[in-house]
Parts: C-alpha cells; structure tokens; sequence
C-alpha cells in the first residue's frame, strides 16, 4: 500500500459535458493507506481459496430479484463487451454489452476463457458485495470517492488528467484506454485490447498505479447527479465526505447505484473519456462486467 497524505483539493471538474462532476468545490481529507494497483486475480484468488467465498457472477440468481424472467434465462453469468461487427450509434449501449452464462472473474470472457497468463490483470466482474468481502477479509475498507479522486490526482489540483493536461504527452500514451473506433475498432495502439497487467504504465505522482484507465473502481459512495452541487451549496470545505445517504439517477429511477471511478480499457472521447480524475461511473451494486475491479484502502 502506499501512504496518501491528508490535503485539502478542488473535487470536480469545470467540463461542460462533465455535468455530474460539476462544479469544483473544495474537499480536506485526513491521511490514509492505498492499494498501489488494482486487486488482481492472483490475489483474488488467495482470497477465494482462504475462505470459499463465491462471487455474484457465479451464484444462481434469484426468480424474486427478476419478476417475470423465463427460468430458462436465470442462470449464473455476468456481462461482457462484445464489440459489433459494423459501426453501430453510440445511443444504445446493449449493442456492445452481452450477458454471457458462465462468465465470471475465473472466466472474464465466458466459459471458454480463464486466467492463464493474467494473473497479473485486474480481476473483473466483481460486483459492489465481493469487493466489500475482499476488502473486510483483507483488514481494508473500499475508498471514498472523495479519497479515490484526490489519490489519482497524485498532487496535481484542477488537472484534466491524472498525470496533468494533454493527453498524450510527449506522444506517449499514460493509460490504458480504447483507441480506434469505438466500439467495433479496437486498434490496441497503446499495447493492449483488453485489461492489461497493473503497474504497466507510469505511476502517478504518489506512486499509485492505473487510477486512470485499465479498469472501473468500485467506491463506498451512493451515486447522485447533485450531490457535487449539494455540497457546493454549503458554501464550505467538506471535511472526510462520505457521499450521499441515498442513491439517484434519472436515466433509471428505480436502481440504486455505486460510484465507480478511474475508467476503463473501453473509455474514449468518442464516448466516454471519463478516465479523468473528475469523471464519474455508476453501477448497480449486484453487476460487475469484464472492465469493472476494485482496490482497497485502510
């Protein structure tokens, strides 16, 4: 783990497109301990083998948490990219997204696949429950999202980037990201399609590695559109946030949602460049995908 010293930073962004994230408002925080990559699957592993434990992705689901469903389609599985075979509008995301029966964090791509040679890799499709199960088992805690956006900056206040504001400094890319286009063209300029294996590019300015990129983090946070604003409203710097008490998004009413922060190996500025330090993610904390990990902090 590295040590992350306590400060006080803008939290947010001034992007107009970046509504949820607006506006900067300033945060302290106290001192504390950070996984210095993402979890990967060799330590998963250990995990699993130390207690049984049995992620969401590989348990059957229950008929009462899906009214309606033919029993025929409630088998254990999770959701992988899938990239079409043609250009497609980027308006309707189920086009690239698969629920695929037998995928899981030992199988990422589904049944077929496995972790040989990725050892190294972020494990994935990890719902909310079984990053909170690591992180207790581990004595360690999941981030804030105050806590995750301050450690990415490394030091760096009001940057666009984790590593400062261009994006390709140097012409060298700092993240492992979607290049080419999205989502049928993959061109893997940067060295990789998929994940890659953590620590394969430059730290940041605290040492931490993939706090952009790689893969989305799980945070302790309920997820709000306003809460940026709520907190700007009171018109003084918040002390440890801890997020809101409920969860809200208007794109879909009825689901409770996590904040998710870092992006991804499938984030692009064709249509989600949120590998910023601002950027915001949200999940439903019983679906994990093939670009959706963790890292813990204490």
């Amino acid at each position: 783990m590295v040590w992350i010293p306590g400060g006080e930073f803008s939290m947010g962004s001034e992007d107009p497109k970046m509504s949820d994230a607006r506006p900067f408002h300033r945060v302290t925080l106290d001192g504390f301990w950070m996984d210095r990559t993402e979890v990967t699957n060799e330590e998963f592993t250990h995990f699993v083998k130390a207690t049984g434990y049995v992620t969401v992705a590989e348990r059957q689901p229950d008929p009462k948490d899906f009214p309606g469903a033919p029993p025929e389609n409630l088998v254990p599985g999770a959701v992988v990219f899938t990239p079409p075979l043609t250009t497609v509008p980027l308006n309707d995301h189920y086009v690239w997204w698969s629920y695929v029966q037998g995928a899981n964090w030992r199988h990422p791509e589904g049944p077929k696949s496995d972790l040989k040679s990725k050892e190294k890799h972020p494990v994935v499709h990890i719902a909310y429950e079984d990053a909170n199960a690591y992180a207790r088992w581990a004595g360690k805690r999941l981030p804030t999202e105050a806590e995750f956006e301050f450690a990415a900056r490394g030091g760096l206040d009001r940057k666009r980037f984790v590593w400062g504001d261009q994006f390709k400094p140097g012409n060298k890319f700092q993240a492992n990201s979607f290049q080419g286009h999205f989502p049928d063209k993959n061109t893997g300029e940067d060295g990789f399609i998929g994940s890659a294996p953590v620590g394969s590019f430059a730290p940041n300015g605290f040492g931490l590695f993939d706090m952009a990129g790689n893969v989305w983090e799980w945070t302790a946070d309920w997820y709000r559109p306003d809460y940026y604003q709520s907190l700007a409203a009171q018109k003084k710097v918040a002390r440890n946030p801890q997020g809101p008490s409920d969860s809200f998004d208007p794109s879909e009413p009825g689901v409770a949602k996590r904040v998710q922060k870092g992006g991804s190996f499938l984030c692009t500025d064709e249509y989600c460049a949120r590998y910023m330090p601002s950027g915001r993610g949200k999940g439903e904390p019983n679906t994990g995908t093939n670009h959706v990990g963790f890292r813990c902090v204490r």
